[in-house]
């Protein structure tokens, strides 16, 4: 299929032939009719893509910060390989379409194949010939509304919520600042609720078509005269900030027009530097406007499918997009209107190079061919499948990690040949085949097992571990599986079933068992008569509530990261958890202190905290055992106390995932054990269960 793409790195636009997406269960797959392209919001995307590395550093200080901690933390290196991971990666362009359902998740009600659907959301509804979207952000076309009205879905939400902000009321003087897309959109809206409106734009051709849209008045000049002398001295009731300005003369402006304790709400992305004097002297009431409505930037609404009850919240992003497409139909809004410009998907560059090029335009449209009985292709070789020479190997999952890690190490390692990648949008697949030479890209995970496959690298989301590696066991694959391995009980019972009797290698990204310095902490703990009592504190910093390791998908951060941590213990200690205890700071669930039983009588106690200081060094490792006390400093500094003499070690930083990764090919190519045993795989992944159970029920839990 046909989508729009450009790259962050460069700026470059095009569009790109890439596999169909990967739908999920609460998805629906859509063959797109007609998409809009906002030119406000997408031509910043465009000049941020195009600006100098300086330039996108000036746009984005908070990363900047980010950037220097993970530096002082994790070293050069990796860090310079994940930034450049991250601007590699295309963007998605697009977000506001009409289209036809051709596939139905499972979780979905309500809709079928065949229904003409409109939808929204930024890198979901995108200038794409089909597209996978969440239930939440479709909704149903009226009968009688065509494509074209239809496709204005997401601008017409974004507006009518910024309307419902400012509560007009019958005869009320509402003034719009800006008449682009959505403020001709909010002009029609608040005309349709009663309002005497008042549009404001320096462009004279978008004040002309405001008067002609239903604007009582609309000026490029001369704002306070023309509203003081249209409400009698008293200044506007309510003022729409819908422009688009790095300037915060727009919202200076708007409370110099504004009347005693009157509204204004900003919609648009201007400056916010306040002049204080005008605000507080009229008591002024300012709200910033989210987007489409309640329920943007919530994952549990877009991405999970929880609705929010109606009795309680009116008016969801979907509602308002259902809302906005009822007032279309019935003809008090005209989005056609604002059309002047059409293009074919094919021909998008030129409609991007007329947006750049500063020609005239209000909304440009893409049309979509008829995908009706065409085939939905999830998968295209690129080239011919490689020689069985050397290892093929296969990616399902190429996100930061993979591409910033996985792919530099095995770049390491002589006689690989990179085959199938999978990931689950077109556009990701496409870039990752282009620029790391997979001979086939897809969206389908059962690609990546094909004949042409010796070795699966599994990096996709959290929940998905388990069930791919059991696929590719039973193919007869070797798997590296990102940790962690499963999620649940079932989960690895399945992995343990496919992994016992299959004749490939399993292992999972338990790295820091193959760090230098870790391997040497262990050397000099041995030999030892009796049980070591071990300690590792790791300093984890703190990740938003709604990402993705603290959804469903992601399990949370118990599952999802303290199994590193049981993993280096039971490296240390050479014997199996058996049982384990935890609690967690009150409020904090990812801050968790766990204790855990070893069968030869070693202890390890974990302390795992978002709480601290990010800029501070991540992890800690402390081991006493006879008469010897070990310390470990971040992995780059290892202190040994032994018989009143104490010795230190010093290296670059090294988690041992590149130790890891040669491992695991030596061991598939000679036939020799996996670098690290099933049991081992196994029982830290039950101890990590049982961690997580230890915090639900406050008592020790043994493994079973």
């Amino acid at each position: 299929m046909k989508q729009v793409e450009q790259s962050y790195r460069t700026g470059k636009l095009t569009v790109a032939e890439v596999p169909a997406p990967r739908m999920s269960e609460g998805s629906l797959l859509v063959a797109s009719r007609v998409s809009l392209i906002s030119s406000g919001t997408e031509r910043q995307l465009i000049e941020l893509a195009k600006a100098s590395l300086a330039g996108k550093v000036m746009a984005r200080p908070d990363l900047v910060r980010q950037v220097i901690r993970n530096l002082r933390r994790d070293g050069v290196k990796p860090t310079v390989n994940k930034i450049f991971a991250k601007l590699d990666t295309p963007i998605p362009l697009g977000y506001s379409l009409a289209g036809e359902v051709i596939e139905v998740g499972r979780r979905v009600n309500g809709l079928a194949v065949g229904d003409r659907v409109a939808c929204a959301g930024a890198g979901l509804a995108n200038h794409a010939e089909l597209n996978a979207v969440p239930k939440n952000l479709t909704v149903r076309i009226p009968a009688g509304l065509d494509d074209e009205d239809a496709s204005f879905v997401t601008l017409g939400a974004i507006a009518l919520h910024g309307v419902r902000l400012a509560v007009p009321t019958l005869g009320e003087t509402v003034v719009v600042m800006g008449l682009g897309l959505i403020g001709l959109l909010t002009v029609q809206l608040l005309k349709a609720s009663g309002c005497r409106v008042i549009g404001f734009d320096p462009d004279h051709s978008r004040v002309k078509l405001a008067g002609e849209l239903g604007a009582d008045i609309s000026v490029s000049d001369g704002l306070q005269e023309v509203v003081t002398g249209r409400t009698a001295g008293h200044g506007a009731d309510s003022v729409i900030v819908t422009a688009s300005s790095k300037s915060s003369e727009a919202i200076n402006l708007a409370a110099e027009v504004s009347r005693l304790r009157g509204r204004i709400v900003v919609v648009g992305m201007v400056g916010m530097t306040i002049d204080r004097e005008p605000f507080y002297k009229r008591e002024l009431e300012l709200k910033l406007s989210l987007s489409y409505g309640p329920g943007r930037h919530d994952p549990a609404y877009e991405l999970d499918g929880h609705d929010y009850p109606l009795p309680y919240v009116r008016w969801t992003e979907q509602r308002n997009m259902e809302a906005f497409l009822a007032l279309v139909a019935t003809g008090k809004v005209t989005p056609k209107r604002l059309i002047t410009h059409r293009f074919a998907i094919d021909a998008a560059e030129q409609a991007y190079s007329l947006m750049e090029r500063g020609e005239p335009h209000v909304a440009i449209l893409l049309t979509y061919p008829e995908k009706a009985g065409r085939p939905i292709e999830r998968e295209i070789r690129t080239s011919p499948p490689p020689r069985s020479n050397g290892t093929r190997v296969s990616f399902i999952g190429l996100g930061s990690y993979a591409k910033g890690v996985l792919l530099p190490a095995l770049h390491n390692v002589s006689g690989v040949t990179l085959t199938t990648v999978v990931t689950s949008t077109g556009i990701s697949a496409g870039h990752a085949g282009q620029k790391y030479g997979f001979s086939n890209i897809a969206t389908d995970p059962v690609a990546a097992l094909g004949e042409d496959t010796d070795l699966v690298f599994i990096a996709t989301r959290h929940d998905t571990h388990a069930r791919l590696a059991a696929d590719a066991l039973r193919a007869g694959k070797h798997v590296f599986c990102e940790k962690p391995l499963a999620l649940d009980a079932d989960g690895l019972a399945d992995v343990i079933a496919a992994a016992e009797p299959a004749p490939g290698l399993l292992t999972v990204g338990f790295n820091r068992r193959f760090a230098p310095l870790l391997r040497r902490a262990k050397a000099a703990l041995e030999p030892r008569s009796g049980p070591l009592i071990m300690l590792y504190r790791i300093n984890a910093g703190r990740i938003p509530e709604g990402h993705w390791v603290q959804r469903e998908e992601g399990g949370g951060r118990v599952l999802g990261e303290l199994c590193h941590f049981v993993d280096a213990l039971t490296f240390l200690s050479g014997s199996l958890p058996v049982e384990a205890h935890a609690i967690a700071a009150r409020h904090h669930s990812d801050a968790v202190s766990a204790l855990i039983r070893f069968a030869d009588g070693s202890t390890g106690t974990i302390v795992y905290s978002s709480l601290g200081e990010p800029s501070a060094p991540k992890e800690y490792i402390e081991v006493l055992a006879d008469s010897r006390v070990v310390r470990l400093d971040d992995f780059r500094r290892l202190t040994v106390t032994a018989h009143g003499k104490t010795s230190t070690s010093k290296a670059t930083h090294d988690k041992g995932q590149s130790a890891l990764v040669a491992a695991f090919l030596a061991a598939t190519r000679h036939a020799t054990p996996a670098p690290i045993p099933l049991a081992d795989l196994v029982a830290v992944t039950k101890a990590t269960f049982a961690i997580e159970e230890a915090l639900r029920v406050g008592q020790p839990v043994e493994l079973t």
